[in-house]
């Protein structure tokens, strides 16, 4: 896995009230709607599909009611992914009723999901997370209302036990949906339909994940994240344009920044706190998404509120490196994929350059003095060039072995360390020593590959693999976009198990951001 749980007691959280009151200020009124299902659905076998299960759907079934006794079982199919509040009605018919009703309630965004059970998970993130309910009901007829928010597009019903002398009928079954932009893009953003489908599922990814913040996931783990607010913003800006949702997530971060600086990998949204875990690269990505927010709308407020919260972090991050431009950065933790199958120094080092090239941006908006950090920006890529990269192979290397991975070049072209020539020879390079991408495993990893394909010149590349990566987890049966992914091994889970993944996730939505960038219609 990526890392490992941090617990970081001695660290000291500011709670910045101003700050924090601006934030709630900024909480979205969440758009409603009421969907109901297409049919009922029986689970069948299907090689094509994540698992090789599928659910095939009788539309014919949609309004009607359902009589069940023990060991019976429903699932009912909304048609495509859902986040919301789930309701039922259920009766009794038969002799009165002399027992309980016991059910269990399965919730799943993939039919692989229905195909588990819960029982035999085993993986390190807590089990707590699987959409599962046992209810017991002493008295019928009620409408049930679940309490809690789902993520899901198939509902299971299981009746556990009613009592030989009656039986349980179900109807009305309905999601209230939650998000907090009210509908979808239609645009069409492309002639090819592949392309086409690539964007609208990136749509509902992004707008499934659109709640009170960006959340990382609305099954999983339903918090804000830096490195997933960053792409999240990048793709909002070309579809909803919700750029009141990135200020809140913005002052969130801002406003419970430790005493030394730090601002957190991420948040808690209710209530609001701080989580104790750290990552090199998630910090600077606040800074990131600071800047990227100011180039789409410069807002001077928000810049005075939040500049000098960017600062200190960037000058945190500075104290690592050595006047040589070498970041030292011992065991500082870091992330850039969950994968640890390969050495992240340069990866990382690429990533300090690119967020310091946008620190140095808002230094100059907000009218500041920037030039001991550009002194900074030419040791570090100087550095890179001088010691990173590998003039023979034409590659940058990474780590004590002298590593050549796709990280490393995809992060150093990103971060510009070379002009553009450079850049077109060194992603060519890699696309012939280090193609087919081995051992990365989330959309977060392959987005920014492809951004360097198209950054690099290398087009067809780019499309090639944006096809390639995303277009197979809709062969597989996505209607949202997946927090990991490996094609090599499409059942791969960085939990231990596909049941705790989570099936509509933030940083997978990118394809409508290089879509719109990269390849807009007409051009």
């Amino acid at each position: 896995m990526g890392f490992t749980f941090q617990i970081n007691n001695d660290v000291t959280f500011n709670h910045d009230e101003r700050l924090l009151a601006k934030a709630e200020a900024l909480r979205p009124k969440l758009r409603t709607g009421t969907m109901e299902p297409v049919g009922e659905g029986t689970l069948t076998a299907n090689s094509e599909s994540l698992g090789g299960v599928t659910v095939t759907t009788d539309t014919s079934t949609a309004r009607q009611s359902k009589p069940m006794k023990r060991r019976n079982s429903l699932i009912l199919d909304f048609g495509d992914h859902m986040v919301g509040h789930f309701s039922i009605h259920i009766e009794s018919v038969g002799s009165p009723m002399d027992a309980p009703l016991t059910l269990r309630l399965k919730f799943a965004e993939l039919p692989v999901e229905l195909s588990q059970e819960s029982s035999t998970y085993d993986g390190w993130l807590s089990k707590s997370w699987i959409q599962e309910e046992t209810i017991h009901l002493d008295t019928l007829p009620v409408d049930l209302e679940m309490p809690r928010r789902y993520s899901f597009r198939y509902a299971e019903i299981k009746v556990v036990d009613t009592s030989p002398k009656w039986q349980a009928v179900f109807s009305d079954a309905r999601v209230q949906t939650v998000s907090a932009v009210e509908s979808m893009p239609r645009e069409t953003v492309s002639d090819d339909p592949e392309i086409q489908r690539i964007y609208q599922v990136g749509c509902k990814t992004l707008q499934d994940c659109m709640q009170e913040v960006f959340e990382d996931g609305p099954k999983r783990d339903r918090r804000l994240w830096t490195g997933d607010l960053r792409l999240q913003a990048l793709a909002d800006y070309v579809t909803f344009n919700d750029t009141t949702l990135i200020k809140r997530c913005l002052y969130l971060f801002a406003g419970m920044n430790t005493t030394d600086g730090r601002i957190s990998a991420n948040v808690f949204v209710d209530p609001n706190t701080p989580d104790d875990t750290f990552l090199f690269d998630y910090g600077l990505f606040f800074i990131s998404t600071l800047s990227d927010l100011m180039n789409h709308e410069q807002d001077m407020e928000v810049l005075h509120d939040l500049y000098p919260i960017a600062k200190k972090q960037m000058d945190v991050d500075l104290d690592l490196v050595g006047d040589d431009g070498e970041l030292k950065l011992g065991d500082t933790p870091v992330f850039v994929d969950w994968s640890n199958d390969f050495d992240k120094t340069t990866a990382i080092h690429g990533i300090l350059v690119y967020a310091l090239r946008q620190f140095i941006d808002l230094t100059v908006k907000a009218g500041e003095d920037a030039q001991p950090y550009e002194a900074k920006l030419s040791a570090l890529v100087q550095y890179a060039q001088d010691h990173l990269f590998d003039k023979e192979r034409g590659l940058f290397a990474s780590g004590p072995e002298h590593e050549f991975n796709i990280a490393s070049q995809t992060w150093m072209v990103l971060a510009r360390v070379l002009d553009n020539q450079g850049n077109h020879d060194l992603m060519t390079a890699a696309v012939r020593e280090l193609f087919p991408v081995t051992g990365i495993a989330t959309p977060y990893m392959y987005h920014h590959i492809v951004e360097a394909l198209f950054i690099a010149g290398l087009k067809e590349e780019a499309i090639k693999l944006l096809k390639s990566y995303w277009g197979k987890m809709i062969t597989l049966g996505a209607d949202t976009y997946w927090e990991a992914f490996d094609p090599d091994q499409p059942e791969y889970s960085p939990y231990g198990s596909t049941l705790i993944n989570s099936y509509c996730h933030a940083w997978s939505c990118t394809p409508v951001y290089l879509i719109k960038k990269y390849l807009p219609m007409g051009r």
